[in-house]
């Protein structure tokens, strides 16, 4: 149902750089008087990059919250396009979505393709990554999230480099260990500076896909660094697209007029 003004209401779950870029895109395309749209933040990052159109920060808790939120605010549609590994919200939001009757689309950003030269070890988890490292080196890349640092925390003899957004707010559970800052998308020749500066012997990384941090995967090729790859969940049932410009021919399609 449209808002009482007669724009239609576009949800976005968002936080991540094609939800960032679909925001933008929609902007450009109708403009703020002939669509609302809001982005919805988890809230992890202290200082997000500019989105156009609304924002919301935090959760809402679970399915039925959002279910509530999709009815209160007068949303009509969603694109789910939060990170691959979200699979919580997503989850949410299928319910949500069925629940309410309101059309979901999942923008997916496209898997990365494996190289013949990929040293990739697939792993479905953080605890089997973290059960495969012994024996592949001594100092390792973690680029999986500060939230699954616990999987990791009994390993003893291996020195490990965490990048993040922002500081953590405790310290990591982790015996040695150094903190590197750094926002996506990343470049080649800095992902490759950090492998070499660092003598990183293994690099462990989800299958996030996208092209903001293919970088850190192909400067491993090149150096022959073996990864340690945390497999995407089975993503949520509905339809879904790869690229911005199929989400926007989707919204145009399915917006109230």
């Amino acid at each position: 149902m449209p808002t009482a003004d007669g724009r239609p209401h576009l949800l976005i779950l968002g936080g991540t750089g094609e939800a960032a870029a679909l925001a933008a895109a929609l902007s450009a395309r109708f403009g703020e008087e002939r669509l609302l749209v809001t982005s919805s933040l988890a809230g992890r990052t202290a200082a997000p990059a500019p989105l156009a159109g609304r924002v919301r920060s935090g959760g809402f808790g679970g399915a039925s919250g959002l279910a509530d939120y999709l009815a209160t605010a007068g949303v009509d549609l969603v694109v789910d396009a939060t990170h691959p590994f979200a699979a919580r919200i997503s989850a949410q939001a299928q319910q949500a979505c069925d629940t309410t009757g309101v059309p979901r689309l999942m923008l997916r950003r496209p898997a990365w393709t494996r190289h013949p030269l990929d040293r990739w070890i697939e792993v479905a988890s953080a605890a089997e990554a973290a059960a495969r490292l012994p024996g592949l080196g001594r100092r390792v890349w973690l680029t999986i999230g500060l939230r699954e640092l616990a999987a990791f925390a009994k390993l003893r003899g291996l020195h490990f480099v965490i990048r993040t957004i922002d500081p953590p707010a405790a310290t990591p559970p982790l015996a040695s260990f150094e903190i590197i800052g750094g926002r996506g998308p990343f470049t080649l020749a800095g992902e490759r500076h950090i492998l070499e500066h660092h003598a990183i012997d293994v690099l462990v990384a989800r299958a996030s896909g996208g092209a903001a941090t293919e970088a850190k995967i192909v400067a491993a090729r090149e150096l022959g660094v073996p990864v340690i790859m945390v497999r995407r969940p089975p993503r949520e049932p509905g339809e879904a697209v790869e690229t911005v410009a199929a989400a926007l021919d989707w919204l145009a399609r399915a917006r109230p007029r």
